[in-house]
């Protein structure tokens, strides 16, 4: 299979970051996200980790009840991520 354009990675990620916006402020599994922009997991979970590195997701490690995930991953828009979207939606 060929490799993935930067071009095209970066649209798969803008994917990701309006689906986060639209149910914030929820955080959902890796596996809901790479089902909703219909992509494999495992290429869902490095978007997102590159998303992380560049600091507009945050990545929740606990359960509600303070128990660390052993093999699942949540995720959010950063706060300040946020008020970029809801700033450029209001124009």
């Amino acid at each position: 299979m060929p490799p993935i354009s930067k071009q095209k990675r970066n649209k798969i990620s803008e994917q990701i970051l309006h689906h986060l916006y639209s149910i914030a402020p929820q955080s959902i599994f890796t596996s809901q996200i790479a089902q909703e922009i219909a992509r494999d997991e495992e290429f869902a979970k490095s978007l997102l980790q590159e998303l992380e590195k560049s600091r507009l997701i945050i990545k929740i490690a606990k359960n509600p009840q303070g128990v660390q995930y052993q093999r699942r991953q949540r995720w959010r828009l950063s706060n300040s991520a946020f008020e970029v979207f809801k700033k450029h939606q209001k124009q």
